[in-house]
């Protein structure tokens, strides 16, 4: 039998402290993070390195680096701080109606445009004190990769998120993911645009096109579909986000491929058209995701409902709604 741990000598502040130089990378900012000077910082990290028998963080001229044990640790720490947190959070219980608790949400712009009038509407009904943060998430570099949304996966374990809404597919079990909606695409333009009575593919392919990239690069998901039948565009504007396309076409002869979702919302206020496209692209499902660990916490959960609950009648129907695999 193996000899168990002396918790008496262990220090949760330790965890606290390992969880901010690892975001940080750097002690100084880390000591700033929890409000203490840099010296105990280092004190703390001498404490940490002599308990697990690691260096943790080696110096660098621009901060420090974590070693190989001290990533294998940022999971379980994680876990461990969010279950503390929760069960803090919830020593008074969560009563939505009189909660003033304030919640962030991130997920691609688009997601954001089309769910939050309904979350924002069911929230101030059921929690008129509890007030939402929207962030906007971006794609990781390999943009068009199905593991381009797997770096948000830290930010939410790092809770600086409390949930998020991802296109995503194989969520880690850590993780507690539902189908929130199966979203696929729409070639979009202004009403009375030449396309809506010849929405050939030889027609879609010579005509002008907007792309929405934020980083500008003028090659998506589109443009992967059209190689395989030996087929090119020519984008000829990048936007920066969904909104900024909506008006841009509105104004323009321009087509875009955008989410189904967010084109039927805005529609007539931009007096635009739909119609399908000449092509065969990906559908995808959107998921609600928290760490499981933040489940714990009853806010955290009621906000995980709710979300759920804000899609409307064109949603994925509750026996849709399984954890991902």
């Amino acid at each position: 039998m193996l000899n168990e741990i002396d918790l008496s000598r262990v220090d949760l502040n330790l965890l606290v402290l390992y969880e901010a130089v690892l975001r940080e990378r750097n002690v100084g900012r880390a000591a700033a993070r929890l409000n203490l000077t840099p010296s105990a910082v280092s004190h703390g990290l001498g404490r940490l390195r002599r308990l697990l028998n690691d260096p943790l963080f080696l110096r660098t001229p621009k901060g420090v680096v974590p070693t190989e044990r001290a990533e294998e640790l940022a999971g379980p720490v994680g876990e461990i701080l969010a279950r503390v947190r929760g069960v803090i959070a919830t020593a008074d219980g969560f009563d939505p109606a009189t909660s003033t608790r304030r919640f962030l949400i991130g997920a691609p712009d688009a997601v954001l445009a089309v769910v939050s009038r309904a979350l924002l509407d069911d929230v101030r009904r059921k929690a008129p004190d509890v007030d939402i943060g929207l962030r906007h998430l971006l794609a990781g570099r390999g943009r068009l990769s199905e593991r381009a949304w797997e770096g948000i996966l830290p930010i939410l374990e790092a809770r600086e998120i409390d949930l998020a809404i991802l296109p995503i597919d194989g969520v880690p079990a850590r993780f507690e993911a539902r189908v929130l909606y199966r979203e696929d695409f729409v070639a979009v333009f202004r009403k009375g645009h030449a396309f809506a009575t010849d929405p050939s593919l030889d027609h879609y392919c010579a005509l002008r096109h907007l792309l929405v990239s934020q980083p500008g690069h003028a090659f998506g998901f589109v443009d992967e579909a059209l190689e395989k039948h030996g087929r090119t565009r020519r984008v000829a504007v990048t936007a920066p986000n969904f909104m900024i396309g909506l008006a841009l076409l509105a104004e323009s002869d321009l087509v875009a491929a955008m989410p189904r979702r967010l084109a039927v919302t805005f529609a007539t206020r931009f007096g635009l058209d739909t119609a399908a496209l000449p092509l065969s692209v990906a559908v995808g499902d959107m998921r609600v995701v928290v760490p499981r660990s933040a489940m714990a916490d009853a806010g955290i959960a009621w906000l995980y409902d709710t979300v759920l609950d804000c899609a409307g009648p064109a949603s994925s129907p509750r026996a849709d709604r399984k954890p991902a695999s």
